[in-house]
This record gives C-alpha cells, structure tokens and sequence, in this order.
C-alpha cells in the first residue's frame, strides 16, 4: 500500500462586541513557526538531505519535553463510550462485522495540526459504523512513523471511535530499506525493545489510542522475523497497560519475509495473537476468508477481529466487491471489513470544484447507500454499504447534550446567524457528534431532501436542511440517545423557515421500537414556527424515564414547496457558563504569525457553579469594535498566521473563551500584541 501526499488557519470577518480590557505582554522573542502532526523515522535516517518543508527526526530520539509542538498536537477529548440501539433496518447486525478505516487526511511533511484554511477536506462524519481509524500515510523520503492530527482523535473520541497511528515500513519499490526495519525491532542491553516503548509513550502523550504495524519492507529472514514478532508482543504487552492497542497488517510473515496471504495461517497467526487484531490483505478470496474465521475460532480469538482488506481509494462506492464472503445476508458475517482510504469520496471530486455539498453528497452514498435512507436500503444496490449490514453506535447518554450539526468544516464561520469569519475551513476537532442515520426520513408521501447544507449556519459551518414538496407529515430522525428525563429537563430547538409554510414538532420516544427497522415510539410536541433563527424551547410535560430517540415532525399545512432548516439541538437540564481560561499569552512571534498558548479552564465544581469545556474560541477585537473569529481548538495552543496592522492600529487585541458543551461561552481571556 502507497500512501499519496497532498499538502492543504482559519481567519476572519465581522460581528460587533465591544473591547474588553487586555493584558499587555512583552514581545516574545522566538519565531512563530506552523505546528505539524509529528512524524519520525525509527533511529536512522535516508541518505542525503531532506526535502523542502520536510524534516527528518528519530523516534528513538524523541522526548515528551523537547517536543516544541506537542501543546498543539495532543488530543484532549477522551474517547467516548458507546452503546447500540435497535438497528435501523433488518439486515445491520450488531454484534458481528466491524468496520476499520486506512484514511490519509493529509501529507506526512507540512500536514497542519489544526486545521487549515480551507473546506476542502475530508470531513468524515460517519463515525457511528466505525470502530477503528488507522492515521494512514508514511514514506521514504519523509518519515515511517505518522502520529494522527489532535482534530482527527478529538472528533473520533467524541464519537466513540479509537485511532491509531500508522508504522509503515514501504516495499523496497517505494524506498523502502530494511535497515529501518532492523531499527524498529532493536534490543537495548536488556533485552528490550527501546523504540516498543517510545511508540507506547508517543502515543499516551498524544491521546490516541496505539499502532498499526505494516512491515512490508522485503529482504528478511527468520532472526528479523523473529524479532519483529518479539517486538509486537512487547508493544502489546506496554500498550495494553496503557489502554492502547496494536493491529497488525498481513505482509510479513513469520520467516522474515513479505509474503502477504489474504488469509489467516501459519504464516502471520503468531503476528495475529500478538496483537489487537488484523488486516487482511486484499489478496483474499471467499474460501481463504472462511478459512481464516475458522481459524481465528480455533486460536480462541473472534473472527470479527480480522479486517478483510477492501481497497476503495480508486473507485469508491462504485468498486466491485464479493461481499457475500465477507458480510453475507442469510447468514453470519464471516469476518470484520478493513476499508483502504475511503477518503475517495472526496478525492475522486474534481480538484478546485469539491464543494462540502458534493463531499458529503458522496460519503452520503458510500456509507448509507443509493436509497440515502438506512432505514430503507436498496436491495439492488450493488454496493452494499455499511449501513445494510452493520448496526450503528451513539455516544449520546448524558446531559447536557448539544449540536449546532457542525461537520468540521464550512464556507465561514457562524456565531448566533452571523458571519463572525468569511473565510473557509476545516478543523475536525470543533465537529460536532452528528446524526448517525443519515437521513432516515418516514412519510407517507413525497419525501424531502434533508442535507447539511453550508450556506447558511446558526453555529460552526453548516446547518440541516430539509427541502421538497412534502404532501403528508415527514418525520427526520435525529438522534438515538439514552438521555435521562429529569424534572427540570427541557429540549431546545434553534431553527428557520426559508420558503414555504411548515408546522413543526420535536418527536420523542422515551423506549426503543418493537424491532430493526420499526419506527421508534414517538410523542410529538409542538414548537413554534418561525420565519427567522429562534430557540425554540420545549419542555417534556409528561414524559420521563429516557430518551431513546429524537427527531423532528414537518407538516407543510399549505402545501407547495417547503425549505426548513435545524441550526441546533440541545438537551439540557441547567445551563451554567463554563469557566474561563487563564494566563493567555503569545508565546512565539513572526510578524504576523503568532503562537498563543493559554491555561486550562478548570473543570465541573458542581452543576450550578461551571461546566466542562467543549473547545476554546479565539477572537481579534479590531480597532473600530468589531470582533473577528480566528480559530477554534479543543487544545490549549494555537496560531495564526497572516495577521496584519489595522490602519491606525499599534497593538492588536485578542481573547480567548471557554465554550461549554451547550455551545455558552465563558468570560474573556485577553492578551495584546504590539505591532
């Protein structure tokens, strides 16, 4: 497998706010430089110089202390626990198959650590089919061992998913030497594997959750085989003791050599109960994947800890797979499913013409199927997407619970309906947890579209859209949740009606439905419809207990064409501000680039006095008032680059907030800057 290479800060525009007092701080002295994701060679390096905006590092060199970047590439969300409600249709299996995604998000050299100026990016939001996420990417020229972006595992863990990095040593046809081989699996005077512990460390620094291990550099034999397998065992036996995991992919075998088998046998099993679990190589066929479940059972393992390697990066939802072998319909799945860079839904679009609306139009189709409805999949599709056969996840479970439906990337930047940034971007770590059957949609009549739509937004970049001619009642599943009804508990509501006339309802079912693919028992509450953003805010007269789904009700009483659209969602009980950070500063300073660093807001001291921080919010506070969105990050660093002097201006103004899970923001942090 080759990794591909693409090289991709979010600035600002207008709403009004007052200056607040600021703290003056000398001007730093050191240079502000962009942060990375971090990536390494093992110890040793090519020979040479490395390329234009590349820099070669070791990881047998690396410490936690000296890494001058590691403030913006630690990922601070944990991950999440998931639960799985009654499947959407009759065919998704919980409980079976599992799903691992091989993603490249970006180049190894030069990938920003928080996002980039641009909406151009694979946005992943299908999260709920997901268990596992490998930081794919590596080369020769560059580095072999990638530590995933901070926004990557944030999004990720508020979605219940782990993320690996990815070791990749490349076949000798892609640069590939086996000395770095022969690093990784060094021994020190003790007998251990130095780097087996680095690894471990890298990844406990960093917050994601272990390692991918694809050696498939050839020219080896039984002693380096031999090693290799000593060395995962030891990085199994330190990350477990971490919660991490490691998965092995199948290339080398047990003699040394690369060898990839497309099955489970005697010559990768003992790499398979060294680790986590597998990726199967493409090479697979219906017997070789029976096989190798067959065999997982006799080893006491599942079979479903085996990923059967689906290569989707040049075809997408349109490639030809055998599926039956993997997932059949009339009877238990076989193995797990490993996609190759399914971030061909992006990719495959035509390059300067890749609108988020044609992304997700494509990552729609690829995940949920040609029907776009995973309540009602087509049976004829010949791709059968995951959302026919795999039961999907939620991590909504406690409150307060709140989404703007914010994808992670858009065309501006929304504070309350208004523009507060016109400049595009991405920064996966600010999404929000997104419905997870998309779009489920019950009617009796003509169905509407129902989109995420990046034209307009209440929050973030972007806002549901529900837009047709519905001639009956429609019904839009939101949510599957497990949300406690309490006495003071109150859903809000934050929409519009652009076109038309549409009766709105908040459907809420406080049990599950009587089976896969029944519509879940809702109780319907009126909201008031509104032609401009409001909150709408509805209390749960005569329910309690949990909530196990929510949804929304549209009925056009005049029929004609309607367009609704849903800017945000909150289950709350209180509503109290997040504490503020403290201690902003400029840390680092180059013309207009700056790193600014902060301290932590502190965490719940009980339910009336704060509430726990989302993300941060970093503003400009421009001379004639207005403020001017920067940025956003779940960290407790970020930069900016490109500022300039206001006319007039000899110090710029700054200020960072706490944002809370319901999207309040705390009181203002602020710092200057003298020009």
């Amino acid at each position: 497998m080759n990794p591909t290479r693409r090289t991709v800060l979010i600035a600002g525009a207008a709403a009004a706010l007052l200056p607040t007092p600021a703290l003056a701080v000398p001007r730093p002295k050191a240079a502000a430089t962009p942060p990375y994701a971090s990536y390494w060679y093992p110890d040793s390096f090519p020979s040479g110089s490395p390329g234009a905006g590349i820099t070669w590092r070791s990881l047998k060199a690396w410490r936690a202390a000296d890494d001058a970047d590691l403030a913006f590439n630690a990922a601070s969300v944990p991950l999440a626990a998931r639960f799985t409600p009654t499947p959407a249709n009759a065919t998704a299996r919980s409980g079976q198959a599992r799903i691992q995604s091989l993603v490249s998000f970006g180049p190894t050299s030069s990938n920003p650590s928080q996002g980039s100026a641009t909406a151009d990016y694979y946005a992943l939001t299908h999260w709920a089919y997901l268990d596992e996420l490998v930081f794919w990417g590596g080369s020769s020229g560059e580095g072999l061992i990638l530590a995933p972006n901070a926004p990557i595992v944030d999004a990720a863990h508020r979605h219940g998913v782990p993320v690996l990095g990815n070791i990749f040593l490349p076949p000798t046809a892609y640069g590939g030497q086996l000395q770095w081989t022969r690093d990784l699996v060094q021994k020190d005077s003790s007998g251990h594997y130095p780097l087996a512990a680095q690894l471990v460390a890298v990844a406990a620094a960093y917050g994601f959750d272990g390692w991918f291990v694809n050696a498939e550099t050839g020219g080896g034999n039984t002693a380096l085989g031999t090693a290799m397998l000593g060395f995962v065992k030891e990085l199994k036996a330190l990350a477990a003791a971490k919660g991490q995991r490691v998965t092995w992919y199948d290339a080398m075998t047990v003699n040394g050599t690369v060898s990839w088998q497309g099955a489970l046998n005697s010559q990768n099993q003992a790499f398979f109960q060294a680790a986590d679990d597998m990726f199967v190589d493409f090479r697979w066929s219906a017997a070789t994947l029976a096989s190798s479940g067959t065999k997982a059972a006799q080893l006491g393992r599942s079979r479903y800890e085996l990923w059967a390697g689906v290569d989707v990066e040049s075809n997408g939802s349109g490639s030809s797979v055998n599926w039956d072998a993997i997932v059949p319909t009339g009877k238990a799945h076989i193995t797990s499913i490993g996609f190759y860079r399914p971030e061909w839904t992006r990719n495959h679009l035509p390059a300067g013409q890749r609108t988020p609306e044609d992304f997700h139009a494509a990552d729609d189709r690829f995940w949920s199927g040609r029907s776009l409805d995973p309540a009602r999949p087509d049976a004829s599709d010949p791709w059968r997407a995951p959302a026919v056969s795999v039961a999907d996840r939620s991590t909504v479970s406690s409150v307060p619970f709140a989404s703007v439906f914010n994808t992670g990337h858009g065309l501006r930047w929304y504070e309350d309906g208004a523009v507060t940034s016109d400049a595009a971007w991405n920064h996966l770590g600010l999404q929000d947890r997104l419905p997870s059957r998309r779009w489920v949609v019950r009617t009796a009549g003509q169905r509407p579209a129902v989109s995420f739509d990046f034209a307009d937004a209440w929050r973030g970049g972007s806002s549901v859209l529900v837009a047709g001619e519905p001639d009956q009642p429609v019904v839009v599943d939101l949510y599957a949740t497990r949300l406690p009804v309490g006495v003071d508990t109150v859903v809000e509501l934050t929409h519009r009606t652009d076109a038309g006339s549409v009766n709105v309802e908040l459907a809420v079912a406080t049990a599950e439905p009587s089976g896969a693919g029944a519509t879940p028992p809702y109780t319907y509450l009126p909201v008031n419809s509104v032609n401009t953003w409001q909150t709408s805010t509805v209390r749960l007269s005569g329910l309690s207990g949990t909530i196990h789904a929510l949804g929304v009700r549209l009925t056009a009483p005049d029929g004609g064409a309607v367009r609704w659209r849903l800017g945000g969602l909150a289950v709350r009980d209180t509503a109290p501000a997040p504490a503020a950070p403290s201690d902003l500063r400029i840390t680092a300073a180059s013309g207009g680039d700056l790193r600014f660093a902060w301290s932590a807001a502190p965490g719940p001291v009980n339910e009336v006095m704060a509430s726990a921080t989302r993300h941060y919010e970093l503003h400009r506070l421009l001379p004639d008032g207005t403020r001017r969105f920067l940025g956003g990050t779940c960290q407790r660093a970020y930069f900016v680059a490109g500022l300039q002097p206001a006319p007039g201006e000899t110090a710029a103004r700054f200020e960072v907030r706490s944002v809370g899970e319901l999207y309040n923001a705390s009181t203002p942090v602020t710092v200057t800057h003298t020009w």
